[in-house]
């Protein structure tokens, strides 16, 4: 069974800085590409950053771009999202996924494995 749990959510005021993380067992992310999707009350789920297998290939939403950073260590098996300078319409749940291939995808449906997501709530 492949587990995605994300942690590093809360309570931020609009500036500050949040740095999610998304541990995985059953599995090893290694050779894997992973993702960070967010959905807001009553939006559709969007995606937000990706990273290839080897970590050498990054991809964002133009809204985060500068402001969002993800990255891994395999030798954790979690993938990471710095986000700096929040602002209050980055408030969302953030979840992680798992893509069984080595190239990124901005798309959610090509993401194999996901997590439960956590909260981010941007205060103005």
């Amino acid at each position: 069974q492949v587990l995605l749990v994300e942690a590093g959510g809360g309570l931020v005021q609009a500036g500050g800085s949040l740095r999610l993380s998304c541990e995985v067992s059953g599995r090893t992310i290694y050779s894997n590409a992973m993702g960070w999707f967010r959905q807001a009350p009553g939006k559709e789920r969007e995606f937000v950053a990706a990273i290839n297998w080897s970590g050498h290939d990054t991809s964002y939403l133009d809204s985060v771009k500068g402001r969002v950073a993800i990255s891994r260590d395999d030798t954790k098996n979690t993938v990471y999202l710095q986000m700096n300078l929040l602002k209050p319409e980055d408030t969302a749940s953030y979840y992680c996924a798992f893509r069984t291939s080595r190239d990124l995808t901005l798309n959610s449906q090509e993401y194999q494995y996901w997590g439960q997501g956590t909260q981010v709530t941007v205060s103005s």
